[in-house]
Formats: structure tokens, sequence, C-alpha cells
């Protein structure tokens, strides 16, 4: 029979699993570190870390591979999105919807980016905003509007809220194909709208790289409101 003392040990190894699940530390598909090296980190025995991974396995949130290792599911990232996804496609009507939830939550990630991203953070914002530049300038639209989505992602991760970052989790298979038409749709539009929002995201990335979050919130909305400006003028 197990003791108290046990069974407080394994629930506190799940709630500091679940908590870098939640703040992005493993995002969905990451492969979990070793039991030997998590028990060292945790500086709890094997069986305790054992017996954590595999509660939270039984709720879904981690599933062990044969062989493989122990990985992240989608769990988190497909509890909201999931229904949202069909509704979307099948009401085109909701778009707007969407662009003024991105404005307010985008907007918060965005200042909060600009307060509190680590180094780690702005070398990932830097690589992507070249990403984004190298595609524009090679006139690959495909590739830019990936670069595009996966610079909103780095910008949320960045924020270091574990609210905001859920909620970009939840829905962001939503969010990131909706990035990504729109993006694409108005990169394929005009060049002028391409060269726009490749000024946008320069903008953006050099406020959030200079610390300067209010301006980093103005620039993420001034994007935003050119996508939903540029899509009512396509209804």
């Amino acid at each position: 029979m197990k003791t108290a003392g046990a069974r407080n040990r394994v629930e506190d190894i799940m709630r500091r699993i679940e908590t870098a699940l939640l703040d992005g530390t493993w995002a969905a598909g990451t492969r979990l570190p070793a039991e030997r090296v998590l028990a060292d980190q945790y500086g709890v025995a094997r069986n305790t870390v054992r017996e954590a991974i595999q509660r939270l396995a039984a709720r879904g949130l981690l599933q062990s591979r044969r062989g493989a290792g122990v990985y992240v599911t989608d769990q988190l990232r497909s509890g909201i999105a999931s229904p949202w996804g069909q509704l979307v496609a099948d009401h085109p009507a909701l778009r707007d919807d969407i662009l003024e939830f991105r404005r307010v939550l985008e907007g918060a990630t965005a200042y909060f980016a600009a307060l509190r991203a680590d180094a780690g953070d702005l070398k990932r914002i830097r690589a992507l905003m070249k990403a984004l530049e190298r595609s524009r300038q090679e006139d690959d639209k495909t590739a830019e509007a990936e670069a595009d989505a996966q610079l909103h992602d780095a910008i949320a991760q960045a924020s270091h809220n574990t609210m905001f970052l859920h909620l970009h989790t939840s829905v962001i298979g939503m969010l990131r194909e909706h990035i990504t038409i729109n993006g694409t749709g108005l990169r394929e539009a005009d060049a002028g709208s391409s060269d726009l929002l490749l000024l946008q995201h320069r903008t953006l990335c050099d406020a959030i790289l200079g610390r300067r979050p209010e301006e980093a919130r103005t620039a993420m909305q001034t994007h935003i409101d050119f996508v939903r400006s540029r899509v009512e003028g396509d209804s």
C-alpha cells in the first residue's frame, strides 16, 4: 500500500510536468526526457516519475510509444479548436469574429512578449523574421505564409503567460489555418500587400526586440486591422 508521502510525491511530479505542458516548455509532439533524467531533475525515484507519467498518459496528455519513449499529445491543443475548425469552414462570416479575437489576444501576447521574452525567445523571433524576409525576397508565398504563422506562435510563447499561451495553443489549428489562408490570399492578390505585411511584421519584431510593449501591441493590432480591412474588402 502506497504511503501518503509517496502519493504526494507522485502528485507533485504530475503538477510539475503539467506546468511544463501548459507553459509550452514541452509542446505537442515533444519527446520527454528519459525517466532517469527526470528523476535526477526532480530529485525523486524513477518509479515516482514513471507513475506520474502513467497517470498523465491515462488522462490523454502523454503517450508512451513502445521503444520510442514518451511524447506530449495534442490534447491541450485540440480541446477547444476541434468544433470551431469546422464551424469556421462552414460559416465564412465567422472570420471577422476570429480577427477580432486575434486582435485582442495577439495584441496582448505582443505586449507581454516585449516585456518578458528571454534570450531564447528573442533568438527564435529574429530567426523567423529573417525567414519571412528571405521567403519574400524569393517570392515563395507558401514559405512566407508558414514563417508568418510560426512567428505568431513564437510571440505567443514569448509572452510567458500560461493562459494566453493555453488559449493560443488551444485554437492554434484554427488560427494557423486562418493566418495562412489570409496571408497567402493577400499576398497572391497583389505584391503591395506582401510588402506591407513584411513591413508590419518588421515593425512588430523591432518593438518586441527593443522591449517596447505598447509599441508592440499597437504594431500587432495595426497588422490585424490591415488584414481585416483587406478581407472585408474582398467580401
